[in-house]
């Protein structure tokens, strides 16, 4: 079949792959773009693999804790713009999203938006842009530990973790709180997908060891070493996946459940990592390209 142009930029653009490498890998794959990434991650070629899943829409990632640090909430509201987004309005409106998150507890979404309907009517009349709620998370303890929340490069991206303890006290100490920050930012600086390795899917190990397999460095190689590279590699990228498995980001010496037990020994408690929410604003979300003259422009407009 014919492989375009457009479809090479495409696949270039998900995978930073060269144009001759991207055009080869559609060729082989005969215009299947899900194949052509497969067939350009198996030979190493697909460099920028991660931008496939980067922010595609503006707006604010937002969080919100409670005085107590026992509930917490995180959303993300839309608009159409960066120049929106960066404005008062916006972020004073996302703000009253995520307190009514916090205050009137929604089951869901839909719930949400329901209740907000008629507030994000009047603000889509006064900002003369499209806002949307697109996701929230709420947390709440009810049993000793913490709900800790943290907002990185401005509303882009948002964490929100819970740490249980044992005794109740442990949540008001400068350690616990300090420790819950430190994992947070790790969280939103490293993406890990798991807390721990109990939380990883048969089917996410089964689909890394299928795709490892079918690298081309290793297809000469006899069936049992290649199976054995094979399970040491998977092995290395799960574990980059869990968040107690990654080195600490302020001390890459040691790894995060190794921090967990230092500072759970210092304070004579059990700590430990309940679950948590990592949002980037727009992922997944198509967004239409456009400049910043065009966005005062449009802004500007009545």
């Amino acid at each position: 079949m014919t492989i375009t142009a457009s479809q090479v930029k495409e696949l270039r653009e998900m995978t930073g792959a060269g144009m001759m490498e991207a055009k080869k890998a559609l060729e082989e794959a005969t215009g299947d773009m899900d194949k052509a990434k497969e067939i350009l991650r198996q030979r190493g070629m697909a460099t920028a693999e991660k931008k496939a899943g980067r922010a595609a829409a503006d707006g604010l990632v937002e969080a919100l804790v409670s005085d107590d640090k026992q509930s917490g909430v995180l959303v993300e509201v839309n608009c159409e713009t960066d120049f929106v987004a960066k404005g008062e309005a916006f972020q004073s409106a996302a703000k009253q999203v995520s307190q009514n998150v916090a205050e009137k507890k929604p089951a869901s979404v839909e719930t949400l938006r329901e209740q907000l309907q008629g507030f994000i009517t009047e603000q889509i009349a006064t900002i003369k842009e499209n806002i949307t709620i697109r996701r929230f998370v709420r947390y709440e303890r009810t049993a000793p530990g913490l709900v800790q929340a943290y907002i990185h490069t401005g509303g882009k991206i948002g964490v929100l973790l819970e740490l249980s303890a044992k005794n109740a006290a442990s949540a008001q100490k400068p350690e616990v709180q300090q420790l819950a920050k430190d994992i947070a930012m790790q969280i939103a600086s490293f993406a890990p997908e798991f807390v721990s390795r109990n939380d990883i899917g048969q089917a996410v190990i089964d689909e890394e060891t299928r795709i490892e397999m079918g690298k081309e460095d290793i297809q000469k190689k006899p069936a049992d070493i290649r199976a054995k590279i094979v399970e040491g590699r998977v092995n290395k990228l799960l574990g980059e996946r869990v968040l107690i498995e990654q080195a600490f980001i302020k001390d890459p010496g040691k790894t995060v459940s190794e921090l967990i037990a230092e500072i759970s020994k210092a304070i004579g408690d059990e700590l430990a990592v309940v679950q948590f929410t990592r949002y980037v604003l727009g992922e997944g979300i198509e967004k239409k390209e456009s400049n910043f003259a065009e966005e005062v422009a449009a802004a500007a407009k009545v």
